[in-house]
């Protein structure tokens, strides 16, 4: 699963810099979390960082990009041992 930063976003910047994947940037009007970046930190830590930090409990679990943990894990080792 992606997560989702939803419209109510504030922009208070506290996400961008917690994401270990750099799917998190400022998009058209907020920030907006890129589905193929995101492993919802599995590899990382126990939890979502951005949803930790954020502030107003924007941060949802994106329906439209639904994975399972082997899929998280598996996207995490792509994008982080690709070049071993």
């Amino acid at each position: 699963m992606a997560l989702l930063i939803e419209d109510s976003c504030i922009n208070c910047d506290m996400c961008e810099p917690e994401c270990p994947n750099g799917a998190i940037s400022y998009g058209a009007e907020i920030y907006e979390i890129e589905p193929d970046l995101c492993t919802e930190c599995v590899g990382h830590y126990d939890k979502p960082t951005c949803i930790s930090v954020c502030p107003i409990d924007c941060i949802i679990i994106d329906p439209k990009h639904t994975e399972s943990q082997e899929q998280l894990w598996d996207k995490f080792v792509v994008l982080h041992h690709a070049n071993d």
